[in-house]
């Protein structure tokens, strides 16, 4: 089954702005289409604004803005669309993810404009109100605007927290026990190693007694540090650091020449001369040839299918 994954509905090329216009974002009509159920909402439209439209902004403090008409400041639709945010955020509880307009005064995440008495905007973001509500009240759902998915390190890191969700989400729906958690733990090892080392040691010290906590409540503490984990990016340093440790799961496999290849493509990734497939793959072949029972648990090597193509630019 595909992904639920909601989406600002002009990214899907419905023309619902203001002007009557879409913003169609094709990475996700012809690529993650093919693995996400798409749930499309404009807010805007959502609260009753009519198609086209007067366009409003956000005016006011920056932490609490209003979302006012451009034209007359006396049409206030703060309420609306916050109420809006949290009516969908309370329906949608099986969403992995969201896709959000950017710069949008319902929709935006990062860097709305806040406009001020003097007419320019504060120095200071803010966010969308929608947005605001839906992810405050999903703190842990995978969200991404729509310029950021342009940077392929954000945008493979938007999809590997997606599919991440999705799958501690069916891990629930099967039932937390603490053998469940610690199987999804060991699946999760070398991501976890890719985007920090550091808070990867950590949840390992937290499930270290996981037989003396109550499933339930240990799989939510884990499963919040694991998606705040996941939102940091990882580097070149960190995936080298992962690509070694695979590489000597292999050391008494291969012969000394497929040894040397193999140090000499991870030395390429870390220097920045090929991208990250090309030593991911490698090390797949080898382990195709040479199977190794834990590797082969690693999501790792296969965070998403391979026809996405989001190792191939970083």
């Amino acid at each position: 089954m595909k992904i639920k994954v909601g989406i600002s509905s002009c990214l899907l090329g419905h023309e619902v702005r203001y002007d009557g216009t879409h913003k169609h974002l094709r990475l996700a009509t012809e690529s993650l289409s093919r693995y996400f159920d798409f749930v499309p909402e404009c807010p805007e439209v959502g609260v009753g604004m009519t198609i086209p439209r007067k366009p409003i902004r956000l005016v006011g403090n920056p932490e609490s803005p209003d979302a006012v008409a451009v034209h007359d400041e006396a049409l206030n639709y703060s309420h609306a669309l916050t109420a809006f945010g949290e009516k969908k955020a309370a329906e949608h509880q099986d969403l992995c993810g969201y896709i959000f307009m950017k710069n949008s005064p319902s929709c935006g995440l990062f860097r709305v404009k806040v406009y001020q008495e003097n007419g320019y905007p504060s120095a200071t973001p803010g966010r969308g109100l929608y947005a605001k509500a839906f992810t405050n009240l999903h703190p842990l759902l995978p969200v991404e605007e729509s310029g950021r998915l342009c940077e392929p390190l954000l945008r493979e890191n938007f999809v590997t927290r997606v599919f991440a969700y999705a799958n501690w989400l069916q891990l629930k729906k099967q039932g937390l026990t603490v053998k469940a958690i610690l199987d999804f733990h060991v699946r999760y090892k070398y991501t976890l190693m890719a985007h920090s080392p550091s808070k990867y040691a950590e949840l390992g010290r937290m499930l270290a007694d996981a037989g003396n906590h109550e499933p339930d409540a240990l799989g939510q503490r884990y499963f919040a540090e694991l998606m705040t984990t996941l939102k940091t990016l990882a580097s070149r340093k960190t995936h080298t650091n992962v690509l070694m440790h695979l590489q000597g799961y292999l050391k008494k496999k291969i012969s000394s020449s497929e040894k040397q290849e193999l140090a000499t493509i991870i030395e390429q990734y870390r220097t920045a001369q090929i991208p990250l497939i090309v030593p991911v793959t490698l090390l797949r072949h080898h382990f195709n040839n040479h199977p190794d029972p834990y590797i082969n648990k690693q999501a790792y090597l296969q965070p998403y299918p391979d026809d996405l193509s989001l190792r191939n630019a970083i």
